[in-house]
């Protein structure tokens, strides 16, 4: 039996630059990150894939706002706009994923499932809202933007300017891990859990609604490995290994880590809230499962981190020590 991956690319890393977000501008992106999947398909690996959503989600709560002020149309609620990004990214991915098979002779077809993922509607965040969504703000916009919506929250995002923040509960449960499973077993690459999934909580025994909030993609990837029994969840990001230190002059990039020696650093705050913490969180909970280990680097590393020439990877058992590289390597971003 061929080994299962988890592929998770950033909603950001699909936007490469400020003036460069359009639908085609995505498109490229998605393309060059299909060669380095296809490279692991070729390499023998059954993926699904997954992938945020951030930018593309308050673009389209944007868009149906201002749609809804000048023309009166009806407003899109947030679950909607989460379900509209999995559909556009997903068919994206699909695409480009089917065109470079065809390009390279491999007999592999590509399904895209429009994920429910459960939440609880106790969960606290529905009222500390911590999601950032959209584009970057700086203090004047965010402030001029909150006198026509009084309860947007707006935060500083790693350096970059103030985004839009909004509930973003912890997921609990796969609602489509079956189908997920079905089509794995059927070999097709799957792309599912697109932005975290669509947030639902039960309303009934074997019934769902949706809420309006954004899921972690991180934490619902991690959740979506466990119960497909994947063995290795790799988070993409904008650097190609994770880094302690950073900025500092003792700044050093991880090669391998222990889960012992990864809780260590969370716990001297190495890693930063809105960005690198939650894949960590997120890959530590996945290996305190039954997953076997997580890699986090950029796309453009993937094969040579598949064969641990690259990434930073964090597996469950002791090992010597060989974690230190350039420091060059570490310039933490938001994805």
């Amino acid at each position: 039996m061929k080994e299962l991956a988890i592929v998770a690319i950033g909603g950001n890393s699909l936007v490469k630059e400020n003036g460069r977000d359009t639908v085609k501008d995505q498109y490229e992106a998605v393309c060059e990150t299909a060669k380095h999947i296809a490279d692991m398909v070729q390499d023998g690996y059954d993926i699904v894939v997954t992938h945020g959503n951030g930018p593309q989600v308050g673009f389209g709560l944007r868009r149906s706002e201002i749609a809804n002020e000048m023309a009166g149309m009806p407003a899109v609620p947030l679950a909607n706009c989460v379900a509209d990004t999995q559909g556009g990214i997903g068919y994206q991915i699909q695409q480009a994923l089917t065109n470079e098979f065809a390009v390279r002779g491999i007999k592999k077809k590509v399904a895209t499932v429009i994920t429910q993922v459960e939440v609880s509607k106790n969960d606290p965040n529905f009222k500390n809202p911590t999601k950032p969504v959209g584009s970057f703000f700086t203090l004047e916009q965010a402030e001029e933007m909150k006198k026509e919506h009084s309860d947007w929250i707006f935060i500083e995002d790693s350096g970059r300017g103030y985004r839009r923040v909004v509930p973003s509960p912890k997921p609990i449960d796969i609602v489509e891990k079956d189908a997920i499973k079905s089509l794995i077993d059927a070999g097709f690459v799957v792309i599912a859990v697109g932005g975290g999934g669509v947030p639902v909580i039960k309303n009934g025994p074997s019934s769902y609604v949706g809420v309006d909030a954004v899921i972690d993609k991180d934490f619902a990837t991690s959740l979506l490995a466990e119960q497909i029994d994947a063995s290795t969840l790799i988070i993409t990001t904008g650097v190609p290994r994770v880094c302690i230190n950073f900025g500092k002059p003792n700044q050093k990039a991880l090669a391998k880590i222990s889960v012992e020696e990864t809780k260590k650093y969370v716990n001297e705050n190495h890693f930063a809230k809105g960005s690198m913490l939650p894949k960590i969180e997120a890959s530590l909970s996945f290996l305190e499962g039954n997953g076997k280990r997580v890699i986090i680097t950029n796309p453009e590393s993937l094969k040579e981190a598949i064969h641990e020439q690259a990434g930073t990877h964090i597996v469950k058992s002791d090992f010597p020590r060989n974690a230190a590289l350039g420091q060059t390597d570490c310039i933490h971003a938001t994805f």
